[in-house]
């Protein structure tokens, strides 16, 4: 381990490690009826979902747990995924800050892996999620509209990241139902949503193994008692959605001061109200379900539009990675602010790069 870092690996953690040649059998064989599967044949062969990714937490993380850790049934489950913790032991409030929970908008995922890397945080905690639905990173982009995997040269040499789905893999949760039956507004939605992360909200302690992730994500929150849970998504440039911050009605006010400050850094962002009757996503169920003022933002994808094929996702000459990725830091900055505005407090954090400097040197000046 790197002498100059000194996060703690918890319990939860270690738990795994020392179970984990124990219980691997076991687990395989008990999983089969959870995935919907029939025979171990069938099982993914996807490894630990614990190591598909390569995040490098930087100083700033004290400590480093499991999505598990709020639900014990996901433990050692495709789902299951690392949850770094970036606390200052100082008064402040508490963010949660989600990426991936579609693995295939990666502006998210990528601004979570930075936070990682460079924040340090000085007042109150900011909990960072970066791969949310380990299950759809750990396969391909279903749609084709982006690569398998992307590349970004950082100081430290080339480094691989996943363009994954935008849903948990039919083979780790078994095949969709004829109708979804949201719970608990029990709202018809279309079969796939059972594999949505960003449709099952609140989700269910024994549903299927995209609800139960959902479950634990909202048991985090009040766990740890959340006071801001941003969700970070793309969507198509051709979208009305894209560039925009999503709110809870509750917390509308705040959204409406970020957006105002983000255009006037130069981010070009609209705001949207979260509408009612419309179940099962984050920035309405996290809200209503728990304490947190929540909130979704969207970013330009130009793989996200309908019909694209091979789009580049990282390079784009309208709406480069590093750009969409700035966008995202700029509109938790703005969120942070409006808080303070309003609230007369916010986690403060230092070590993260401007939007312009993303442009100017690149994401990969910024990684490890």
């Amino acid at each position: 381990m790197d002498q100059r870092r000194h996060f703690k690996v918890t319990d939860g953690v270690d738990r795994r490690l020392r179970a984990m040649a124990v219980l691997g059998v076991m687990a395989a064989i008990i999983m089969l009826p959870a995935y919907g599967l029939t025979s171990a044949a069938e099982m993914p062969d996807s490894g630990d979902p614990l190591s598909l990714h390569d995040v490098r937490p930087g100083d700033g993380v004290t400590r480093i747990g499991c999505i598990s850790d709020y639900h014990v049934s996901l433990c050692l489950t495709p789902v299951d995924t690392r949850v770094y913790y970036l606390e200052s032991h100082k008064p402040g409030p508490t963010a949660l800050i989600l990426g991936g929970t579609h693995a295939n908008e990666i502006a998210g995922i990528m601004a979570a892996t930075l936070i990682v890397a460079n924040a340090v945080v000085t007042a109150g905690r900011v909990i960072v999620v970066p791969y949310a639905n380990n299950s759809a990173a750990s396969q391909k982009d279903s749609r084709g509209g982006g690569p398998e995997r992307f590349y970004i040269e950082t100081p430290s040499g080339v480094r691989e990241f996943r363009y994954g789905d935008r849903r948990t893999s039919i083979v780790h949760q078994g095949s969709d139902p004829m109708r979804y039956l949201h719970h608990p507004s029990r709202k018809v939605l279309s079969s796939n949503s059972a594999r949505d992360l960003n449709r099952v909200y609140p989700g269910r302690l024994s549903g299927n193994l995209t609800e139960m992730l959902a479950w634990a994500c909202i048991q985090l929150i009040k766990t740890e008692e959340v006071d801001i849970a941003i969700d970070l998504h793309e969507a198509g440039p051709g979208s009305r959605l894209a560039d925009t911050i999503i709110a809870n009605p509750k917390n509308l006010e705040h959204a409406v001061i970020a957006v105002l400050d983000a255009n006037l850094e130069g981010c070009d962002m609209n705001v949207e109200e979260s509408a009612h009757g419309v179940p099962g996503m984050s920035h309405r169920e996290w809200g209503d379900a728990t304490q947190a003022a929540s909130y979704l933002i969207e970013t330009p994808n130009p793989g996200q539009d309908s019909g694209t094929v091979n789009a580049d996702v990282v390079s784009d000459p309208a709406n480069p990675l590093a750009a969409r990725v700035g966008t995202h830091l700029a509109a938790i900055e703005a969120i942070f602010s409006a808080h303070e505005f309003v609230d007369g407090s916010r986690p403060e954090w230092t070590g993260l790069p401007t939007r312009e400097s993303l442009l100017r040197d690149g994401l990969g000046s910024h990684l490890r």
